[in-house]
C-alpha cells in the first residue's frame, strides 16, 4: 500500500527524525490505515514554509510505503537514443524550451540542431561582466541571449503552477541528473542558483552532442527558408564573422525567448496574421535589506534554518493587477538589457541565497488597450498591429536609459516614490553597474506609476508592514516578465498558424513563462513534431 501523508511541524522539529516518524504514524491512524511500524518506509516528497501567522510552520509531505519497498519514480529518467541523422530538427534558441525540446527529440532518435545567437556560457560570462566593468552591452551575448537562455545567469527558479502542461517532476529530475542539488525534487519553491546553473547547462549540452546533436553559438537566425507557406529551414549570420549559412531540417522549433524583437518583426513581414498582441507587465525592481524582509516575513523572529524569506503578493489597483514577480531572497539586481541604449533590470540569487539584499519585480498588468495610440498607429504602418506593445516596450526601455547614466539605472527610495519627492541620496544597492537618483514617479507612465504607489501603500498597510520604508529602493525598469506578442499556433499541432513546419514555443512564443513551463512547452512541441514525422 502507498499513501501520501502531510504533517505540520515547527522549524526546530525538522531534524528530529523520531518525532517526524511519530507524527506520520499518528496521521496514518487518523486515516484508519492499518500498519505495523516495522513495515513502514517513507520517502520525503516536499517541504513548504507557512509564515502567514505569528508562529512559522513547516508543511512536510511524505510518500508512505506500507508492506512494500519504495519505487524508482524519484529517479527514473527518459531513455535517450543516439540520433542517426535521418531526421533532424532545427531549434532556434538554447534556453529551456530549446534544450528540453532537444532532449525530447532524442527520445525518438531525431537529431536536434541548436542554433543560438549568443555565446557559450564561459564567453557569455565575460560579456555580462563587461556591462558592469566597462559599461558595454553586447547585443547578442548578455543576460538575455546565450547558452541556456535568460535563466542561466538570472537565478534558475524552477517554481511553476503550470502543472497541466506536463510532468513538472520529469523536468526537475533531468536538472538533478545533470548536477542540480537533489533538493529541487522536494522543495516547494525549487531553485538552482546562478552560480550552479551554467555548469549544469554545459553538462546538458555535452550530453546532447554525445547523442548526435549539434550546437552552433554566435549564430543568429535572420530569415526562414520557405516553399510556399512551409518552412524548410533557416538562414543565419555569424555574429562575430558575419558568415552567412543555411540550416535545413524536417521542422524548425522557434524557442527564441522574450527579448528578440527582430524575430517578431521577421514573422510580421512573412505572416502578420501569425502574431497577436497579448497582456504583459511593466514596473520596477524593489530592493530591501534582507534583514528587513526576513523580519517582516518571520514576524520579527528570523531563523537561520529557514533561510532568506520569500514573499509574494497580488493586488488589484484601478482594474489592473499589480503584483510581485521573480522574488529573489538574499539576491541581487542585475542588468538585463539586450542593447546599449536600453536599461532593463532583473533579479537573481546564488544557490545560498545569502546576499544582504532581497528583491522582487513589482509590475502592473498592461493590456493591449493600454498601449498609447502613437505606438498602435506605428504598428499599423508596419503592417502588423500586434507589434504595438513591442514598440512601446522599446520606448520605455530607452526612456529608462535617458533617465539613467550610461549603464547606471535610474532609482528612487520607495517612500520618496510614494510621496512624490526627490531622493537626495540613495541606499547601498546590489546593482553593480550603479544607480542614479531619478524621479521615477515623474517619467514612468502615469498609468503605471499611480498603480505602483497604490500597491505599495496597500501591502504596507495590510500584508507587509514596514515594506514602505526609507531603506527600500526602486530600480527601473522591469519590462520583460513576459512578451507583449504571441506567435499564434494551433492548439493541437503546435504549428504556427501561418507557417507550416514552424513550431513556436517557450517564453518567446507567448505561451509560457519561466524555466519549467518553457521546458515543458518545448517538450510538447517536439512530441508533436515526432508524431508528424511518424516516429
Amino acid at each position: 500500500m502507498i499513501k501520501e501523508i502531510s504533517i505540520q511541524i515547527s522549524p526546530d522539529q525538522e531534524k528530529d527524525s523520531e518525532f517526524i516518524k511519530t507524527k506520520i504514524f499518528s496521521e496514518l491512524k487518523k486515516n484508519s490505515i492499518s500498519f505495523k511500524p516495522s513495515e513502514v518506509e517513507t520517502v520525503f516528497v516536499k517541504k513548504s514554509i507557512d509564515a502567514r501567522h505569528k508562529n512559522v510552520k513547516l508543511f512536510m509531505r511524505y510518500k508512505v510505503y506500507i508492506g512494500e519497498k519504495p519505487g524508482e519514480e524519484f529517479s527514473k529518467l527518459p531513455e535517450w537514443k543516439n540520433a542517426d541523422g535521418k531526421k533532424s530538427v532545427i531549434i532556434v534558441g538554447s534556453g529551456p524550451a530549446g534544450l528540453f525540446g532537444a532532449f525530447k527529440l532524442l527520445e525518438y532518435g531525431i537529431k536536434p540542431i541548436i542554433v543560438e545567437r549568443g555565446s557559450d556560457t564561459s564567453t557569455r560570462k565575460r560579456d555580462i561582466a563587461a556591462i558592469s566593468t566597462k559599461g558595454v552591452v553586447d547585443g547578442n551575448s548578455n543576460y538575455c541571449f546565450g547558452e541556456g537562455g535568460a535563466g542561466t545567469f538570472s537565478d534558475g527558479k524552477l517554481y511553476t503552477r503550470s502543472n497541466k502542461r506536463g510532468d513538472i517532476s520529469s523536468v526537475l529530475k533531468i536538472f538533478a541528473n545533470f548536477g542540480a542539488d537533489k533538493k529541487i525534487l522536494t522543495d516547494a519553491h525549487p531553485h538552482i542558483g546562478t552560480d550552479r546553473l551554467p555548469a549544469i547547462i554545459n553538462s546538458m549540452r555535452e550530453f546532447i552532442i554525445s547523442k548526435g546533436g549539434e550546437f552552433h553559438f554566435d549564430t543568429k537566425c535572420v530569415d526562414l527558408i520557405r516553399e510556399g507557406n512551409a518552412v524548410l529551414g533557416i538562414r543565419t549570420e555569424n555574429t562575430k564573422t558575419k558568415e552567412a549559412k543555411e540550416f535545413r531540417g524536417n521542422a524548425v522549433v522557434l524557442a527564441t525567448g522574450h527579448s528578440a524583437p527582430d524575430i517578431y518583426k521577421m514573422i510580421a513581414k512573412l505572416s502578420p496574421e501569425s502574431l497577436e498582441a497579448k497582456t504583459f507587465a511593466v514596473g520596477v525592481r524593489a530592493e530591501h535589506p534582507r534583514t528587513l524582509i526576513d523580519a517582516i516575513r518571520f514576524h520579527g523572529k528570523p531563523d537561520a534554518s529557514l533561510g532568506a524569506a520569500e514573499y509574494r503578493f497580488t493586488t488589484q489597483q484601478k482594474d489592473r493587477g499589480v503584483y510581485s514577480f521573480c522574488m529573489c531572497p538574499g539576491g541581487f539586481v542585475v542588468p538585463s538589457q539586450s542593447g546599449p541604449d536600453q536599461i532593463v533590470v532583473n533579479g537573481m540569487s546564488a544557490s545560498g541565497r545569502n546576499s544582504k539584499w532581497s528583491n522582487a519585480a513589482v509590475v502592473v498588468e498592461t493590456r493591449p488597450e493600454d498601449i498609447p495610440g502613437e505606438y498602435v498607429n506605428r504598428a499599423k504602418e508596419l503592417g502588423c498591429p500586434a507589434l504595438a506593445g513591442l514598440l512601446w516596450r522599446d520606448h520605455l526601455e530607452k526612456l529608462a536609459a535617458d533617465n539613467g547614466k550610461g549603464q547606471k539605472a535610474p532609482a528612487q527610495r520607495i517612500r520618496d516614490f510614494v510621496d512624490g519627492k526627490e531622493s537626495t541620496d540613495l541606499p547601498e544597492t546590489s546593482y553593480t553597474p550603479g544607480i542614479v537618483s531619478s524621479r521615477l514617479d515623474q517619467w514612468i507612465p502615469k498609468q503605471i506609476a499611480e498603480r505602483l504607489a497604490m500597491c505599495f501603500k496597500y501591502i504596507n498597510r495590510d500584508t507587509m508592514k514596514g515594506y514602505l520604508c526609507d531603506d527600500g529602493l526602486l530600480i527601473a525598469l522591469e519590462t520583460r516578465t513576459s512578451t507583449p506578442v504571441r506567435i499564434v499556433r494551433s492548439k493541437y499541432s503546435f504549428e504556427c498558424v501561418g507557417l507550416a513546419n514552424l513550431y513556436p514555443c517557450g517564453e518567446g512564443s507567448g505561451y509560457s513563462g519561466g524555466i519549467v513551463s518553457s521546458a515543458m512547452d518545448g517538450e510538447n512541441a517536439c512530441v508533436k513534431i515526432a508524431e508528424k514525422l511518424g516516429c
